[in-house]
């Protein structure tokens, strides 16, 4: 597989790995299981499923997760999805999900990572990229609006979804 390192001078983001398994444990909060996780993760759990992650790299599966790193020693700082299908996306659609250990937030790095990837997305054919956001997810909503995405409409027959969605034209970014 080719490994792809996205950066844009201050992060980087490179495909998750199961040695990654370690810090992500360290970083996740009450607020990462609530917002992005579904559950308090488990080292065999984190371990399988950045298995997984990697499989899907290596295959050209539907989902491209990264590690966001941070500075010489590429520290994980967090993490950043990309899902080119899923329940509820239009063809050409591209979910973005992203989430910050405790100590790296409200540093601006969460928008970074976001627009690193949906250039990545657009790269690999994405139209649109879709944030869905709890409305509660106050930070959340801005580091979607600070990248450019806009509030839009879910679409039809998912009106019973708790989230709003956000969405960035991705055709005239560069790829």
């Amino acid at each position: 597989m080719h490994e792809v390192r996205l950066s844009d001078g201050t992060i980087t983001l490179s495909p998750l790995r199961p040695a990654d398994a370690e810090a992500h444990l360290a970083g996740e909060d009450e607020l990462l299981v609530r917002w992005l996780n579904g559950g308090p993760g488990t080292r065999e759990g984190v371990e399988a499923y950045f298995r997984h992650c990697r499989e899907q790299w290596e295959t050209g599966g539907p989902l491209r997760a990264f590690g966001i790193r941070v500075g010489p020693g590429e520290v994980l700082a967090g993490t950043v999805d990309l899902r080119f299908t899923g329940e509820g996306l239009a063809p050409g659609q591209v979910n973005v999900a992203y989430g910050l250990y405790p100590s790296w937030r409200g540093r601006g790095l969460a928008t970074r990572a976001v627009l690193l990837a949906s250039h990545h997305a657009a790269a690999e054919g994405g139209e649109e990229a879709v944030i869905q956001v709890d409305p509660e997810n106050l930070a959340s909503v801005a580091v979607a609006r600070r990248a450019g995405f806009r509030p839009g409409e879910r679409p039809p027959g998912n009106d019973d979804t708790p989230f709003d969605w956000y969405v960035r034209d991705l055709r005239d970014t560069p790829r």
